[in-house]
C-alpha cells in the first residue's frame, strides 16, 4: 500500500511540474499592448536570430553547438522554418528525411519531426524559445524560389492543427508568412486557415505574429486579425543605413495598440543589396538597426547572419554569395554585441520605455538621426556617430541625475558623474568614428552600472 500512495504521490508531483513548467514559459502581451511577458508578469525580451535552415540542414551535433552558442550570446528566441526555403520539401534533412509525403501537407513524416522535436526539446533545454515558421512563403506564394505551392486553405488548417498539437506544450512562438505577402485571396485564406488550426492545435498556448518580404510589414495584412498577437516586419539587406525607425514609430501608432519588432534587418556579412561591390553589412550597421529600433517602440530585435541562416560550409552552393562557414560566423562581433544589447536593456524597467524625440533637444554631428526614448525614471538615446548632443533631462523624475556613455561595442560603460536636474545639458560621444548609448538615470532610484566595467574617459 506504501509503495502505491508513493507511485501515486511521485506521479501526481511529476504532472504537476510538468503543468506548472508548462505554464510558465508561455507569453502573453504585457497590460500596456507594447511588450511580451512571462505567464508569472516578468518581462519578456526578444533576441532572436535568423536560423531559418536550422531544421533542415544541420544534424543533432551541430543543431547542439549552434544553440549552446546562441544561448550563451543570451538570445532568447532562434527562428527556424519546417517547410525550409532551399529546397525544403524535396532536398532531405541529414538523416534523409523529407517533411511531407507525397509533398501533401495533410502527410507529416514523423521520421522528420522526430528531428524537428529534438531540436526544440535541446533549444526548450537551454531555455530558449523557438520562432517556428511551419513554411516558407514559396509554398503558398512562389513569387520567386523553389516552392513548389502545395497549401489551400483546407489542408493550411490540418498542418497547423498538427503543429499546434504537437508542440503545445513547448516554449514556441508562431511565425506565419515566410519572407511572402499575400497577394491573392487564396493566399489570405490560406494564412488564416493555417492560424486558426494553430490555435486549435495548441489550445491558443503560443503568441502568434507574420513575417512578411523585404520592406514590408504585417501590419499591411492582419493587423485587426485576433490571431495576431504582435506586428513584425523585415527592413531587409537593399540598403546601409535603412530607417527601420520608421516602420517601428508607424506601427507603435496604430490602433489597436500592438507590440511590434523588425524581424528581419541587414544581415552581418550580407552583401549590400546582394552586391558585393557595394560592401558587406558589417555590426555597426546591425547595432544601429537594432538600438534605432528599439528605442522607436520595439518589443525585441532579431539579429541576422547571411551565413548562418542558410547554415552555408564548403560544398554548399551559397545563397548571395556567403563566404564564411556558418560555425565561424557564430562567433561575428555583430552577434556579441546584441548579448551587450539586451543586458543594457534588462539593467533598467525596458518595458516602461516610450520613444520621445523630442528628449534630443539638438544634435550636432555626422549623423542625421538620434533615437531616444524614456521610461519615468531614466532616458536612453542612441547616437550613430561621433556629435554633441543636448538633451532635457527634466523629462524624468529625480532632483540629480547619473549620466553614462555606454559602449555598445563592448558592454563597458563611462561614468560622467552626477548633475542637477533642473536644466538641459549637452554631452560629446567619447571618442570618435563610433557609436554611443547615452543613459541619464534617477540618482534616488539606484540603477546599476550599464554593462560589465567601468573605464576611464579621456575628453
Amino acid at each position: 500500500m506504501r509503495y502505491t500512495t508513493t507511485l501515486f504521490i511521485s506521479a501526481s508531483f511529476f504532472l504537476l511540474f510538468i503543468c506548472h513548467f508548462g505554464l510558465s514559459q508561455r507569453l502573453r502581451v504585457s497590460e500596456n499592448q507594447r511588450y511580451l511577458q512571462h505567464h508569472d508578469g516578468t518581462p519578456f525580451f526578444w533576441l532572436g536570430d535568423t536560423a531559418w535552415e536550422l531544421f533542415h540542414r544541420l544534424d543533432r551535433e551541430e543543431a547542439d553547438m549552434y544553440l549552446k552558442n546562441r544561448a550563451d550570446k543570451r538570445f532568447t528566441v532562434i527562428q527556424a522554418v519546417v517547410l525550409a526555403e532551399l529546397d525544403g520539401l524535396n532536398t532531405p534533412n541529414p538523416y534523409g528525411e523529407t517533411p511531407l509525403l507525397n509533398n501533401d501537407p495533410t502527410q507529416p513524416n514523423e521520421a522528420y519531426f522526430k528531428h524537428v522535436d529534438y531540436i526544440v526539446d535541446k533549444a526548450e533545454s537551454l531555455g530558449l524559445y523557438v520562432g517556428m515558421l511551419p513554411s516558407w512563403g514559396d509554398k503558398f506564394n512562389k513569387r520567386w524560389g523553389v516552392g513548389p505551392e502545395v497549401f489551400t486553405p483546407e489542408n493550411a488548417r490540418v498542418f497547423g492543427a498538427f503543429l499546434g498539437e504537437r508542440y503545445k506544450d513547448k516554449p514556441i512562438i508562431w511565425i506565419l508568412g515566410g519572407d511572402r505577402i499575400p497577394e491573392e485571396n487564396d493566399d489570405f485564406a490560406i494564412i488564416r486557415a493555417m492560424a486558426e488550426g494553430l490555435k486549435e492545435g495548441d489550445g491558443g498556448n503560443h503568441l502568434m505574429t507574420y513575417h512578411p518580404m523585404g520592406d514590408r510589414n504585417s501590419a499591411e495584412f492582419f493587423h485587426r486579425d485576433e490571431w495576431l498577437d504582435f506586428n513584425m516586419f523585415q527592413s531587409g539587406h537593399g540598403s546601409r543605413d535603412k530607417p527601420n525607425y520608421q516602420m517601428t514609430l508607424a506601427n507603435y501608432a496604430l490602433n489597436p495598440v500592438k507590440p511590434t519588432l523588425d524581424g528581419e534587418p541587414c544581415y552581418e556579412d550580407h552583401p549590400i543589396n546582394w552586391k558585393p561591390e557595394k560592401g558587406w553589412f558589417n555590426e555597426k550597421d546591425i547595432r544601429k538597426a537594432a538600438y534605432w529600433s528599439m528605442l522607436s517602440g520595439a518589443l525585441g530585435h532579431t539579429y541576422g547572419n547571411h551565413n548562418i541562416w542558410q547554415m552555408w560550409q564548403e560544398g554548399r552552393e551559397p545563397v548571395s554569395s556567403a563566404r564564411t562557414p556558418w560555425y565561424e560566423a557564430l562567433d561575428h562581433p555583430g552577434a556579441y554585441q546584441m548579448g551587450y544589447m539586451r543586458e543594457l536593456f534588462e539593467s533598467r524597467s525596458f518595458t516602461d520605455l516610450v520613444p520621445d524625440a523630442d528628449l534630443v533637444v539638438s544634435s550636432k554631428g555626422e549623423t542625421n538621426f538620434v533615437a531616444a526614448a524614456r521610461g519615468s525614471d531614466f532616458l536612453m538615446v542612441y547616437v550613430p556617430a561621433h556629435e554633441s548632443v543636448e538633451v532635457n533631462p527634466q523629462k524624468i523624475s529625480g532632483k540629480k541625475i547619473n549620466v553614462w556613455w555606454f559602449d555598445p561595442r563592448t558592454g563597458d560603460s563611462v561614468s560622467l558623474g552626477k548633475y542637477k536636474n533642473n536644466r538641459n545639458y549637452t554631452f560629446r560621444t567619447p571618442i570618435t568614428e563610433r557609436d554611443w548609448v547615452l543613459i541619464i538615470d534617477d540618482v534616488a532610484k539606484a540603477y546599476s552600472t550599464p554593462g560589465d566595467m567601468l573605464f576611464g574617459m579621456n575628453e
